[in-house]
């Protein structure tokens, strides 16, 4: 009968963890499917989904036909081709859930695994205050980390901490049990776990496994078994570095050169100078400790578990467990309490943490107010371990004060209201901090929704559309729901506006467009940009022409305009105001203006390159100004020359915004128009 007891007690035991498992997976699949349908604010999720498809197609590299016009956001430019910064050990898992249906079911499956795990990884940790105890404690932790706004919006991206997270886990579980049991099957495993968690973050597989490393010394003195055990983790472990570091040989040419190194040299660990992408700064023990104070104080403030709440119920877990234990510190739950240690000291030497504040001096500029302090993910583990030590030692020593006092009914009845409102509370504290971060990130689903409804609910067959240069030349960098197939052949191809005869000659038989949009492109501020598809012509001859014309409101001090060609420009000046500007740009073996101005500088310029720039700039005095630009990419072959559709754009403040384009033309005199002519 007891064997039987304890056969029934384990298999409710799995049975709970599979429906918090269950509970997880559901909870992320509705964030992910109604929060991120077009993706987050973080531009390194089309990073790992471009990554996995690749990976899905066999290709470890990208070969566009026209590099400087193809290249996607955070990869890396090689003689083999681009290959990405990250690791492809997220992405490879992300490709799973492709295989099954859809990359979604992948987040799905690692919220629950990770659930599940963390479930046996506390039951394991707390396994010698008795066999149910560390159960139920297993049980209540996989339930509080649902509490926990980190775990559910980080869950709910295609990012690799989560998947990270779940090799620790892996790892945690199976070394525990293998130091418990003597199992060195298991210790295989804990091995292989923490070599692919350190393949995908090797720092971040490295704060997390430095208490189990301790932990592994110690127990040496065990004898032989423990030598031989704990030989076979760190055997599978170095064969996860051997193959992170022949990965990068593969990719970079010298295996200790990590792809996110050959991306940005100077954005690793450590004080000093840091730098990616023209962002530097000098990171010193100073500004890395101010930083991630503010860090720790969000995650334990709002985004762990059950905010303040859960985190005041993990401190008293480990002064229950650590300080004050019932007999003598069990070197187990040492280990587990070693990652409040290891986590935050090893981050302050990222300065990652200091990139997501934004500014320091004000909260809710960085990603961390939409995404959280997700370098810290890690710290969910003892955060849920230690929150739910707390809350089933009080609910057992509650337990035993109502029964001391009423009958065994009204104590149960007492108990379970007692712990009704225990759950109700930790739900309205976590509802509250979760508030602010999921109307923000709505707010961005909603701007981006308006950007992107030129592409919805219609087909692309056989289209190649042009985007923007927002921030910069790099494709899914703001726009990461247009992705290329790795091989560029897809229904819709979508390339950057550059060298832009180039690619419709790498592609000469498909529709044309170019995506535009109003405004800036600010899915934080709240103004939703308009997105628009512009259908783009193209023409040849010995001449051609743009006919243009531009809103000149009220009485400006001056209007100047620019016309240029690569280094090549020239000005002109006119005297209208009030009214309408009309241009017209003719070239042919030159470039020149003709309408109601008079030359500065010269009349015309040579026609070399592969873009006119005609600008007009409104100068209204101490009120400001704007312009406008009007871009016509073209190629010429001898007397012949072809052009595109212009792109058309206003410049609030003299200022553009990298060929975005104009999507509704005219408000309160400001307008704009420019077409394509045979001269």
């Amino acid at each position: 009968m007891g064997q039987l007891g304890e056969r029934l007690d384990g298999r409710r035991f799995r049975l709970g963890a599979l429906a918090l498992a269950l509970i997880g997976g559901l909870a992320v699949w509705i964030v992910s499917t109604e929060l991120f349908p077009y993706l987050s604010l973080n531009h390194d999720e089309g990073v790992y989904l471009q990554q996995a498809s690749m990976l899905l197609d066999g290709q470890l590299f990208l070969r566009p036909p026209v590099p400087e016009s193809f290249r996607p956001w955070f990869f890396v430019g090689s003689e083999q081709g681009f290959y990405p910064k990250y690791a492809p050990v997220a992405a490879a898992m992300f490709a799973l859930g492709r295989l099954a249906g859809d990359y979604t079911l992948a987040l799905v499956a690692i919220a629950a695994a990770n659930v599940a795990l963390l479930a046996i990884v506390v039951a394991e940790t707390f396994r010698h205050e008795g066999r149910q105890f560390a159960r139920a404690a297993g049980l209540l932790a996989g339930g509080l980390v649902l509490f926990s706004p980190l775990f559910l919006i980080n869950s709910s991206t295609f990012l690799s901490y989560a998947p990270t997270t779940l090799w620790n886990l892996l790892f945690a579980a199976a070394y525990l049990r293998a130091d418990r049991t003597g199992n060195r099957a298991l210790a295989a495993v804990a091995g292989l776990a923490i070599g692919i968690a350190f393949f995908s973050r090797p720092y971040t597989a490295v704060l997390f496994a430095t208490p189990f490393v301790v932990h592994a010394l110690w127990t040496l003195r065990d004898g032989r078994d423990a030598v031989i055990r704990n030989g076979l983790t760190a055997a599978g472990g170095l064969l996860g570095v051997g193959v992170a570091l022949g990965y990068n040989a593969f990719l970079t040419g010298d295996p200790f050169t990590f792809p996110y190194a050959a991306f940005a040299p100077l954005d690793g660990i450590g004080f000093g100078k840091r730098a990616i992408l023209g962002h530097a700064k000098q990171y010193t023990p100073t500004l890395a400790l101010t930083a991630n104070a503010k860090v720790l104080a969000t995650f334990f403030g709002r985004w762990g578990i059950a905010g303040v709440l859960g985190t005041a119920l993990a401190a008293c877990g480990t002064v229950l467990a650590i300080v004050v234990p019932r007999n003598r510190l069990h070197a187990r739950t040492a280990v587990l309490a070693g990652l409040f240690v290891s986590i935050p000291v090893g981050n302050v030497l990222f300065w990652g943490n200091f990139n997501i504040l934004g500014d320091l001096e004000e909260s809710g500029t960085g990603l961390i107010a939409f995404l959280g302090p997700y370098y810290h993910f890690d710290l969910l583990v003892p955060t849920a371990a230690f929150a739910a030590y707390a809350g089933l030692r009080g609910a057992l020593r509650l337990s035993r004060l109502l029964r001391a006092r009423f009958d065994a009914r009204q104590a149960s009845v007492a108990l379970a209201v007692c712990l009704l409102v225990a759950g109700v509370a930790l739900a309205g504290v976590t509802a509250s901090a979760a508030s602010e971060p999921l109307e923000r990130n709505g707010n961005v689903t909603g701007e981006y929704e308006q950007a992107y409804q030129p592409f919805e609910n219609r087909s692309l067959a056989n289209a190649l559309v042009f985007l923007p240069t927002t921030y910069g030349r790099w494709l899914s960098h703001p726009f990461q729901a247009l992705r290329n197939d790795p091989g560029f052949g897809g229904d819709a191809v979508y390339a950057l506006a550059e060298r832009q005869f180039a690619v419709v000659d790498a592609y000469p038989n498909r529709s044309y467009y170019r995506y535009v949009y109003d405004g800036s492109w600010s899915p934080t501020t709240g103004d939703a940009s308009e997105g628009a598809l512009r259908p783009i012509t193209v023409r040849s001859g010995d001449r051609l022409a743009v006919d243009g014309e531009f809103g000149i409101p009220g009485s400006p001090e001056s209007v100047t305009v620019r016309l240029a060609n690569g280094d090549n420009q020239t000005y002109y000046t006119t005297t209208r105001d009030n009214g309408t500007l009309d241009l017209r740009l003719v070239a042919d073996e030159r470039a020149r203006l003709r309408g109601e101005i008079t030359p500065v500088n010269g009349s015309s310029i040579p026609l070399t390159g592969d873009t006119l720039t005609l600008s007009v700039f409104v100068d209204r005095g101490p009120t400001g100004g704007f312009g406008y630009r009007v871009e016509l990419p073209f190629d010429r072959s001898g007397t012949t020359i072809r052009a595109l559709t212009p792109t058309k754009e206003v410049c609030p403040t003299y200022r553009c915004g990298g060929g975005r384009g104009v999507v509704n033309g005219t408000s309160d005199g400001v307008s704009i128009d420019a077409n394509l002519t045979a001269a």
